[in-house]
């Protein structure tokens, strides 16, 4: 009982708080200038994350007194606090971008820590061995998808709906609550950010929550409850994206510091899609994700033939979206 008026009081909190931020954020011009890399017209009030965070530190802090989060997951994830200050203040008044990546390497460094690394994928032997490769390469992740997080925060409920999505999937596979409490903490803000949005993200939102599910995912596969691997899978179309236009983007000697609208989610809408008909692209593309891992849960030996077949389609969507705006 206590968990479900928790979740009911954070979903409101979420919503309440959103519009407060809105607010806020109009009163002293802390607002999105569209420019001719925006994927809008107008401007528009940004940094409604804060909301998000906020319900979020609130949700797992009480869940935490409840004894219902194991202490280690509980610290890892508050480590995500001083991502949250450094990217809110970055909204504010653009911070250097070294100073945002040592940031984030030394969250990443302290969530691991907290986590007690990460287990082998394969079961096999020289584990002790192994976490000196494993262990950077999975600090490099992780910083990674809190920015490659950050790179597809580019239209309206784009990566609100990828939240709410993932959340969902960890909740089904290991009916932890923690999962209910993302869900909620997004959707209270959702209501505000859906097309045509009122309020947008921002930094300290987006880079948040791609810190918080990969947090989830590391947890969830070192308690055997879902592989890495399953996380992979599902989280395929924002990491292909991002990488793949990186890809590009380095193959064709583009500097990369520059910011761009060359991802393939952007081009989409470029192309004359508008903002809720790309989401509900990303919506069947993630049911399609959440039956193959159903399938390779079940039947573990398909799993890299339904990776490839994931790979193939996301490349082929995205050569299809060249077609309609080249890259």
């Amino acid at each position: 009982m206590q968990s479900e008026i928790l979740i009911g009081i954070i979903l409101i909190f979420s919503f309440i708080s959103t519009y407060f931020v809105k607010r806020i954020a109009q009163k002293y011009q802390i607002v999105d200038i569209p420019n001719q890399r925006s994927s809008h017209n107008e401007i528009t009030p940004r940094g409604g994350g804060l909301a998000i965070v906020i319900s979020w530190f609130l949700g797992i802090s009480v869940l935490f007194y409840l004894g219902q989060i194991e202490s280690h997951l509980y610290y890892a994830l508050m480590c995500g606090t001083v991502l949250a200050v450094i990217s809110l203040l970055d909204d504010i008044i653009n911070l250097s971008p070294k100073i945002r990546l040592l940031t984030q390497v030394l969250v990443a460094v302290g969530a691991l820590m907290f986590l007690k690394g990460i287990n082998p994928i394969f079961h096999i032997g020289y584990k002790q061995e192994l976490k000196y490769i494993l262990y950077p390469i999975t600090i490099i992740g992780i910083v990674w998808f809190i920015n490659l997080y950050n790179f597809l925060d580019g239209i309206d409920a784009y990566i609100s709906i990828e939240t709410i999505f993932l959340a969902l999937c960890f909740y089904l596979f290991t009916g932890n609550l923690i999962a209910l409490i993302l869900i909620v903490s997004v959707i209270g803000f959702l209501y505000w950010n859906w097309p045509k949005a009122k309020i947008f993200m921002g930094d300290v939102g987006s880079t948040q929550l791609g810190f918080i599910i990969v947090v989830l995912g590391i947890y969830f596969h070192n308690e055997n409850e879902l592989s890495i691997l399953n996380w992979i899978l599902l989280t395929s179309p924002f990491w292909f994206d991002a990488t793949f236009t990186l890809y590009r983007r380095w193959r064709n000697k583009e500097k990369l510091s520059i910011a761009h609208k060359k991802h393939a989610y952007q081009r989409i809408v470029q192309a004359g899609f508008t903002h809720l008909k790309t989401d509900i692209y990303l919506i069947v593309i993630n049911i399609i994700l959440l039956v193959s891992v159903f399938i390779v849960r079940r039947f573990e030996f398909l799993y890299f033939l339904v990776l490839l077949m994931v790979l193939a389609i996301l490349y082929i969507l995205t050569r299809q979206i060249d077609k309609r705006k080249s890259f």
